[in-house]
């Protein structure tokens, strides 16, 4: 058996991505209450007992919600790094010292066969991070939360055989929008969040021939829409040469309906 993934959310209201080899089964992240994340692991037909545990990506609400509870209900052992847990320590209420794992950014972690590597990303949050999962050749990429897309981070996903990218609004959508100004500018700052027309034109230095499908990730509920979000960065991954549909195929991701489970 391959490595297996599902989007079990992603959105500004909520984030999961649940990762699956023959040996191991992680969570990444736990942004929606311990009910609402229950459900959507029944829906993929998985049981969250069965965790190998959870990595933590940084200590945003939309990334911690459920993070305290299922880790006590299920006796989960939690990853994330030295500044992250000080951040989310008083967030997620009491946790015992034997299921806290420190797991620094710029490392990388074994579990048998599967290396998952964590790399810094841009964003106004005391040390985040995201991942890359390396399994028997194949790897998968996640990267959200981040005002840009460095070169440092390009060199760690290129070429993942799926990648799991932020999307998160239209710059149009939400220069127009309701939100106040100083959230407006922090969402476009370089500690914000990657637009429609930026994420594409960071794909198109990453993409490579293993690449297999993309999935649209962190879609803002406010500043964006699915259709929109494809088109564009459709739209701007052809100007660039790449056709979806040929090479690669886009995915959609939701903030309540996991994505199938599916191998790379």
């Amino acid at each position: 058996m391959s490595l297996q993934f599902s989007v079990l959310a992603s959105g500004s209201t909520g984030n999961a991505i649940y990762i699956e080899t023959k040996e191991h089964s992680f969570l990444v992240d736990a942004g929606l209450s311990g009910k609402q994340m229950e459900k959507l692991f029944s829906e993929i037909n998985r049981d969250i007992q069965n965790l190998s545990g959870i990595f933590v990506t940084h200590e945003h609400s939309d990334h911690i919600k459920g993070l305290g509870v299922l880790a006590r209900k299920y006796r989960l052992p939690i990853y994330a790094n030295k500044k992250t847990w000080k951040a989310m320590d008083s967030l997620i209420g009491e946790i015992d010292t034997e299921q806290k794992f420190t797991f620094e950014t710029g490392t990388v972690k074994s579990f048998g066969s599967l290396d998952i590597e964590s790399f810094g990303v841009s964003h106004d949050a005391a040390e985040p991070m995201f991942f890359v999962f390396h399994y028997e050749g194949k790897k998968l990429a996640l990267i959200t939360d981040t005002g840009y897309v460095s070169n440092r981070m390009k060199g760690v996903i290129h070429n993942a055989d799926i990648f799991i990218f932020e999307s998160n609004h239209d710059v149009e959508m939400l220069r127009m929008g309701r939100y106040p100004w100083n959230v407006k500018r922090r969402i476009l700052s370089d500690v914000g969040h990657v637009s429609n027309e930026d994420a594409a034109i960071a794909m198109a230095d990453v993409i490579g021939d293993k690449t297999k499908r993309i999935y649209l990730a962190h879609l803002s509920q406010d500043n964006n829409m699915k259709d929109l979000a494809r088109m564009s960065v459709q739209q701007t991954l052809a100007n660039k040469g790449f056709i979806t549909g040929e090479q690669f195929d886009l995915y959609d991701t939701d903030p309540k309906t996991p994505t199938p489970l599916v191998a790379v």
